[in-house]
């Protein structure tokens, strides 16, 4: 039987104005327009009997790599904007002791790169995983 693991993705300092989304079976899903603080996105992951993390947000490159998009600008539904992006979230390094059935796990990510746009591509975390209460 799998289980079921919360991820809670926090963007510290999105762009302001800018709309965000989670990226579900290629659609956004639940779009947040930044203002002046974080934004933060929850979503559901299974854990398969044998290790590997499943659902409708969880995207596969190779055997092992599993990570979640994070659309932004057009790509999440903002026709209006200048951007169209997606920010890669790796999920498979996320430490095995934090996953436990019904556990919420949080990370903080950068909102925006060097030339301060949206980040993109593969966004490095700000810390690690820890685990949360449910809210």
């Amino acid at each position: 039987m799998a289980d079921t693991v919360t991820l809670r993705l926090t963007i510290d300092d999105p762009v302001p104005g800018v709309r965000y989304s989670l990226q579900k079976d290629d659609m956004p899903f639940g779009p947040l327009t930044a203002g002046d603080g974080p934004i933060s996105f929850e979503l559901p992951i299974t854990l398969q009997p044998d290790g590997r993390m499943t659902g409708p947000f969880v995207r596969r490159e190779g055997p092992t790599r599993r990570f979640v998009y994070i659309r932004i600008g057009i790509s999440a539904g903002d026709h209006a904007s200048p951007w169209s992006r997606r920010a890669k979230i790796d999920i498979h390094d996320i430490p095995p002791a934090l996953l436990a059935p019904g556990a919420v796990l949080v990370v903080h990510l950068p909102g925006r790169g060097k030339d301060g746009s949206p980040a993109c591509a593969t966004v490095r975390r700000l810390g690690d995983w820890t685990a949360a209460d449910r809210r």
